[in-house]
Protein backbone atom coordinates (compact mmCIF):
# COMPACT_ATOMS: atom_id res chain seq x y z
CA UNK A 1 0.00 0.00 0.00
CA UNK A 2 1.06 3.30 -0.58
CA UNK A 3 0.93 6.20 1.23
CA UNK A 4 -2.36 7.17 2.15
CA UNK A 5 -3.61 11.03 0.47
CA UNK A 6 -4.22 13.39 3.23
CA UNK A 7 -8.25 13.98 3.92
CA UNK A 8 -7.90 17.74 4.69
CA UNK A 9 -11.41 18.86 2.78
CA UNK A 10 -10.98 22.52 1.13
CA UNK A 11 -14.60 24.08 2.63
CA UNK A 12 -13.24 23.02 6.06
CA UNK A 13 -10.54 25.99 5.52
CA UNK A 14 -13.43 28.22 4.32
CA UNK A 15 -15.95 27.33 6.71
CA UNK A 16 -13.04 28.50 9.53
CA UNK A 17 -12.52 31.33 7.70
CA UNK A 18 -16.24 32.02 7.54
CA UNK A 19 -16.09 31.93 11.01
CA UNK A 20 -13.37 34.17 12.04
CA UNK A 21 -15.31 36.66 9.44
CA UNK A 22 -18.70 36.69 11.19
CA UNK A 23 -17.38 36.77 14.87
CA UNK A 24 -18.80 33.11 15.59
CA UNK A 25 -15.26 32.10 17.85
CA UNK A 26 -14.44 32.53 21.62
CA UNK A 27 -11.62 33.81 22.92
CA UNK A 28 -9.74 31.93 25.51
CA UNK A 29 -8.77 33.27 28.87
CA UNK A 30 -5.82 31.73 30.56
CA UNK A 31 -7.05 31.48 33.98
CA UNK A 32 -3.00 32.83 35.34
CA UNK A 33 -3.74 35.89 33.62
CA UNK A 34 -7.07 36.40 34.42
CA UNK A 35 -6.33 35.35 38.26
CA UNK A 36 -9.36 32.57 38.18
CA UNK A 37 -6.57 29.82 38.75
CA UNK A 38 -7.55 29.35 42.37
CA UNK A 39 -10.73 29.80 41.91
CA UNK A 40 -10.64 26.93 39.61
CA UNK A 41 -8.85 24.55 41.78
CA UNK A 42 -11.05 25.72 44.85
CA UNK A 43 -14.12 24.65 42.31
CA UNK A 44 -12.88 21.52 41.22
CA UNK A 45 -11.42 20.22 44.32
CA UNK A 46 -14.93 20.80 45.85
CA UNK A 47 -16.43 18.84 43.24
CA UNK A 48 -14.08 15.27 43.62
CA UNK A 49 -14.69 15.77 47.05
CA UNK A 50 -18.82 16.14 46.77
CA UNK A 51 -18.53 13.52 44.66
CA UNK A 52 -16.75 10.79 46.88
CA UNK A 53 -18.94 11.87 49.38
CA UNK A 54 -21.76 10.70 47.99
CA UNK A 55 -20.24 7.81 46.40
CA UNK A 56 -19.44 6.79 50.23
CA UNK A 57 -22.90 7.64 51.54
CA UNK A 58 -24.59 5.64 48.82
CA UNK A 59 -22.00 2.53 50.19
CA UNK A 60 -23.18 3.18 53.69
CA UNK A 61 -27.05 3.53 52.95
CA UNK A 62 -26.62 0.65 50.66
CA UNK A 63 -24.23 -1.98 52.16
CA UNK A 64 -23.35 -1.23 55.80
CA UNK A 65 -26.52 0.08 56.92
CA UNK A 66 -28.99 -3.00 55.64
CA UNK A 67 -26.25 -5.63 57.46
CA UNK A 68 -25.71 -3.86 60.26
CA UNK A 69 -28.14 -1.39 61.70
CA UNK A 70 -30.77 -1.27 58.74
CA UNK A 71 -33.53 0.66 60.91
CA UNK A 72 -30.71 3.59 61.51
CA UNK A 73 -31.38 4.78 57.93
CA UNK A 74 -34.96 6.52 59.10
CA UNK A 75 -33.33 8.62 61.74
CA UNK A 76 -31.21 10.53 58.96
CA UNK A 77 -32.35 13.63 56.92
CA UNK A 78 -29.24 15.24 54.99
CA UNK A 79 -25.67 13.74 53.95
CA UNK A 80 -24.24 17.49 54.53
CA UNK A 81 -24.65 16.69 58.46
CA UNK A 82 -21.84 15.20 60.37
CA UNK A 83 -23.73 13.98 63.41
CA UNK A 84 -25.58 10.96 61.65
CA UNK A 85 -21.77 9.56 61.19
CA UNK A 86 -20.57 10.52 64.25
CA UNK A 87 -23.46 8.98 66.13
CA UNK A 88 -22.97 5.36 63.81
CA UNK A 89 -19.18 5.68 64.68
CA UNK A 90 -19.88 5.60 68.21
CA UNK A 91 -22.82 3.13 68.01
CA UNK A 92 -22.18 1.46 64.78
CA UNK A 93 -24.18 -1.69 65.94
CA UNK A 94 -27.73 -1.57 67.54
CA UNK A 95 -26.92 -4.27 69.99
CA UNK A 96 -24.01 -2.02 71.62
CA UNK A 97 -26.77 0.28 72.66
CA UNK A 98 -29.61 -2.61 73.65
CA UNK A 99 -26.83 -3.25 76.02
CA UNK A 100 -26.90 -0.59 77.90
CA UNK A 101 -29.73 1.23 79.85
CA UNK A 102 -31.85 3.94 78.64
CA UNK A 103 -30.17 6.34 81.00
CA UNK A 104 -26.58 5.03 80.36
CA UNK A 105 -27.59 5.41 76.01
CA UNK A 106 -28.75 9.05 76.56
CA UNK A 107 -26.10 10.25 78.45
CA UNK A 108 -23.13 8.74 75.96
CA UNK A 109 -25.28 9.94 72.78
CA UNK A 110 -26.20 12.97 73.96
CA UNK A 111 -23.54 15.09 72.66
CA UNK A 112 -23.05 13.29 69.63
CA UNK A 113 -26.63 13.70 68.01
CA UNK A 114 -25.91 17.34 68.19
CA UNK A 115 -28.43 20.18 68.99
CA UNK A 116 -31.96 18.82 68.24
CA UNK A 117 -34.56 20.36 69.22
CA UNK A 118 -36.28 17.08 70.85
CA UNK A 119 -33.16 15.20 71.62
CA UNK A 120 -34.68 13.44 74.73
CA UNK A 121 -37.52 11.90 72.23
CA UNK A 122 -34.76 11.57 69.31
CA UNK A 123 -32.49 9.73 71.75
CA UNK A 124 -35.47 7.71 73.25
CA UNK A 125 -36.81 6.41 69.59
CA UNK A 126 -33.35 5.37 68.38
CA UNK A 127 -33.00 3.25 71.85
CA UNK A 128 -36.65 1.49 71.32
CA UNK A 129 -35.54 1.39 67.68
CA UNK A 130 -32.43 -0.80 68.64
CA UNK A 131 -33.94 -3.04 70.77
CA UNK A 132 -35.88 -4.70 68.29
CA UNK A 133 -33.56 -4.59 65.17
CA UNK A 134 -32.57 -7.10 62.96
CA UNK A 135 -28.94 -6.06 62.37
CA UNK A 136 -26.63 -8.95 62.21
CA UNK A 137 -25.25 -9.90 65.73
CA UNK A 138 -21.64 -9.09 64.94
CA UNK A 139 -19.19 -8.33 67.99
CA UNK A 140 -18.12 -4.77 68.79
CA UNK A 141 -13.99 -5.77 67.94
CA UNK A 142 -14.97 -7.83 64.89
CA UNK A 143 -13.04 -6.65 61.51
CA UNK A 144 -16.53 -5.97 59.35
CA UNK A 145 -17.33 -3.43 62.32
CA UNK A 146 -13.86 -1.94 62.17
CA UNK A 147 -14.35 -1.43 58.77
CA UNK A 148 -17.63 0.16 58.78
CA UNK A 149 -16.03 2.52 61.75
CA UNK A 150 -13.50 2.97 58.97
CA UNK A 151 -15.85 3.71 56.40
CA UNK A 152 -17.62 6.55 58.82
CA UNK A 153 -14.23 8.43 59.52
CA UNK A 154 -13.49 8.56 55.84
CA UNK A 155 -17.13 10.23 55.75
CA UNK A 156 -17.05 12.74 58.40
CA UNK A 157 -13.27 13.38 57.11
CA UNK A 158 -14.92 14.36 53.76
CA UNK A 159 -17.70 16.45 55.62
CA UNK A 160 -14.55 18.70 56.86
CA UNK A 161 -12.94 18.91 53.24
CA UNK A 162 -15.67 19.73 51.40
CA UNK A 163 -16.54 22.82 54.84
CA UNK A 164 -13.32 23.82 54.75
CA UNK A 165 -13.24 24.52 50.88
CA UNK A 166 -16.84 26.01 51.26
CA UNK A 167 -15.84 28.35 53.53
CA UNK A 168 -12.60 29.66 51.65
CA UNK A 169 -14.43 29.95 48.36
CA UNK A 170 -16.48 32.55 50.62
CA UNK A 171 -13.95 34.11 51.89
CA UNK A 172 -12.23 34.53 48.59
CA UNK A 173 -15.18 35.56 46.64
CA UNK A 174 -17.24 37.91 48.87
CA UNK A 175 -15.65 41.07 48.09
CA UNK A 176 -15.91 40.24 44.45
CA UNK A 177 -18.62 42.47 42.45
CA UNK A 178 -19.15 39.66 40.14
CA UNK A 179 -19.77 36.98 43.43
CA UNK A 180 -22.44 39.52 44.83
CA UNK A 181 -24.38 39.99 41.77
CA UNK A 182 -24.33 36.04 40.88
CA UNK A 183 -26.02 35.95 44.43
CA UNK A 184 -28.89 37.90 44.20
CA UNK A 185 -30.31 35.43 41.57
CA UNK A 186 -32.36 32.57 42.94
CA UNK A 187 -31.12 29.20 43.43
CA UNK A 188 -27.06 30.54 43.02
CA UNK A 189 -25.90 29.94 46.51
CA UNK A 190 -21.85 30.14 47.08
CA UNK A 191 -20.78 26.91 45.49
CA UNK A 192 -22.93 27.06 42.41
CA UNK A 193 -21.53 30.74 42.12
CA UNK A 194 -17.64 29.47 42.58
CA UNK A 195 -18.56 26.87 39.83
CA UNK A 196 -19.97 29.74 37.58
CA UNK A 197 -16.74 32.01 38.05
CA UNK A 198 -14.49 28.73 37.46
CA UNK A 199 -15.88 27.42 34.59
CA UNK A 200 -17.11 30.88 32.51
CA UNK A 201 -14.23 33.14 33.86
CA UNK A 202 -15.29 36.73 32.90
CA UNK A 203 -18.73 36.29 31.80
CA UNK A 204 -18.48 39.91 29.94
CA UNK A 205 -16.36 38.66 27.41
CA UNK A 206 -19.69 36.58 25.62
CA UNK A 207 -20.92 39.88 23.41
CA UNK A 208 -24.22 38.20 23.56
CA UNK A 209 -26.46 35.71 25.71
CA UNK A 210 -26.32 32.99 22.78
CA UNK A 211 -22.67 33.21 22.89
CA UNK A 212 -22.88 32.32 26.47
CA UNK A 213 -25.65 29.32 26.17
CA UNK A 214 -23.70 27.83 23.11
CA UNK A 215 -20.86 27.81 25.95
CA UNK A 216 -22.86 26.26 28.67
CA UNK A 217 -23.96 23.61 25.43
CA UNK A 218 -27.45 25.32 26.12
CA UNK A 219 -28.16 26.39 22.38
CA UNK A 220 -30.20 24.53 20.16
CA UNK A 221 -28.64 22.06 17.33
CA UNK A 222 -30.11 20.09 14.65
CA UNK A 223 -28.67 16.97 13.29
CA UNK A 224 -28.88 16.97 9.50
CA UNK A 225 -27.34 14.95 6.64
CA UNK A 226 -28.10 15.04 3.34
CA UNK A 227 -32.01 15.05 2.80
CA UNK A 228 -32.60 13.74 6.78
CA UNK A 229 -33.26 16.82 9.19
CA UNK A 230 -33.44 15.64 12.68
CA UNK A 231 -35.28 17.83 15.30
CA UNK A 232 -33.71 20.61 17.19
CA UNK A 233 -32.19 19.86 21.09
CA UNK A 234 -30.03 21.55 23.15
CA UNK A 235 -26.62 20.35 21.58
CA UNK A 236 -24.56 19.60 25.12
CA UNK A 237 -20.83 20.33 23.25
CA UNK A 238 -20.13 23.14 26.04
CA UNK A 239 -18.89 23.43 29.15
CA UNK A 240 -20.79 20.05 30.94
CA UNK A 241 -19.87 21.18 34.41
CA UNK A 242 -21.29 24.14 33.73
CA UNK A 243 -24.33 22.94 32.21
CA UNK A 244 -25.04 21.06 35.67
CA UNK A 245 -24.69 23.75 37.77
CA UNK A 246 -26.99 25.90 35.82
CA UNK A 247 -29.48 22.90 35.80
CA UNK A 248 -29.33 22.52 39.98
CA UNK A 249 -30.14 26.30 40.38
CA UNK A 250 -32.77 25.91 37.94
CA UNK A 251 -34.05 23.64 40.01
CA UNK A 252 -33.58 25.00 43.47
CA UNK A 253 -35.35 28.56 41.78
CA UNK A 254 -38.50 27.37 40.80
CA UNK A 255 -39.18 26.63 44.83
CA UNK A 256 -38.55 29.36 45.86
CA UNK A 257 -41.31 31.94 45.37
CA UNK A 258 -41.78 35.18 43.74
CA UNK A 259 -39.22 34.85 41.14
CA UNK A 260 -39.74 34.73 37.39
CA UNK A 261 -38.23 31.14 36.88
CA UNK A 262 -41.10 29.65 39.33
CA UNK A 263 -43.38 31.75 36.97
CA UNK A 264 -41.99 30.36 34.02
CA UNK A 265 -41.96 27.12 35.18
CA UNK A 266 -45.30 27.17 36.61
CA UNK A 267 -46.89 28.72 33.26
CA UNK A 268 -44.61 25.84 31.10
CA UNK A 269 -46.03 22.55 32.78
CA UNK A 270 -49.69 24.32 32.99
CA UNK A 271 -50.81 21.59 30.86
CA UNK A 272 -50.07 18.76 32.48
CA UNK A 273 -48.16 19.35 35.55
CA UNK A 274 -47.24 15.44 35.92
CA UNK A 275 -46.35 14.92 32.51
CA UNK A 276 -42.58 13.88 33.70
CA UNK A 277 -41.35 14.68 29.78
CA UNK A 278 -42.82 18.14 30.31
CA UNK A 279 -41.56 18.88 33.81
CA UNK A 280 -37.77 18.06 32.30
CA UNK A 281 -38.55 20.12 29.10
CA UNK A 282 -39.76 22.99 31.89
CA UNK A 283 -36.45 22.40 34.02
CA UNK A 284 -34.06 22.60 30.56
CA UNK A 285 -35.91 25.82 29.72
CA UNK A 286 -35.59 27.21 33.18
CA UNK A 287 -31.51 26.26 33.04
CA UNK A 288 -31.24 28.27 29.85
CA UNK A 289 -33.34 31.01 31.06
CA UNK A 290 -30.40 30.83 34.20
CA UNK A 291 -27.94 31.37 31.85
CA UNK A 292 -29.33 33.92 29.86
CA UNK A 293 -30.15 35.65 33.48
CA UNK A 294 -26.25 35.59 34.49
CA UNK A 295 -24.83 36.78 31.45
CA UNK A 296 -27.36 39.81 32.01
CA UNK A 297 -27.28 40.73 35.51
CA UNK A 298 -23.39 40.44 34.80
CA UNK A 299 -23.10 42.65 31.89
CA UNK A 300 -25.40 45.03 33.23
CA UNK A 301 -23.95 45.32 36.84
CA UNK A 302 -26.77 45.64 38.26
CA UNK A 303 -28.72 42.62 40.81
CA UNK A 304 -31.40 40.05 39.69
CA UNK A 305 -34.74 41.83 40.40
CA UNK A 306 -37.66 39.37 40.64
CA UNK A 307 -40.43 39.86 38.70
CA UNK A 308 -43.60 37.57 37.16
CA UNK A 309 -43.56 37.59 33.41
CA UNK A 310 -46.32 38.15 31.26
CA UNK A 311 -46.84 36.38 28.17
CA UNK A 312 -47.73 38.39 25.04
CA UNK A 313 -51.28 37.94 23.01
CA UNK A 314 -49.02 35.39 20.28
CA UNK A 315 -47.74 32.79 23.81
CA UNK A 316 -44.34 33.93 23.28
CA UNK A 317 -43.13 35.37 26.73
CA UNK A 318 -42.17 39.05 27.25
CA UNK A 319 -38.62 40.17 27.13
CA UNK A 320 -38.87 43.24 28.47
CA UNK A 321 -40.06 43.17 31.75
CA UNK A 322 -37.10 43.47 33.65
CA UNK A 323 -33.97 42.44 34.29
CA UNK A 324 -33.79 38.54 34.95
CA UNK A 325 -35.26 38.09 31.41
CA UNK A 326 -37.54 35.45 29.84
Amino acid sequence: MGPRKPRDDPKDAQVILHMLQIGAVQIFQDPMVAGTNDIQELSKTHDAVSRSKTELWHRILTHYLPLYFPEADRFHRSSRTDWFLAFLEMFPSPHMISAMTKEEFTRAAWEVVGRKVEKSLLLSDIYETAKVSTGLPVSPDSDAIRMFRMMLAEGRNLIRQRNAIEDRAVELLAERPDYQLLRTIPGIGPINALTILAETGDVRRFQHHRQFLKFCGMDLATVQSGMFRGRSKISKYGNARLRRTLWLAGQTAVLKKTNSFRDKFERYIAQDRHNPDLRRKAYTAIAAKMARTIHAVIKSGEPYRPFFEGASPSGRTSLSKGRGGA
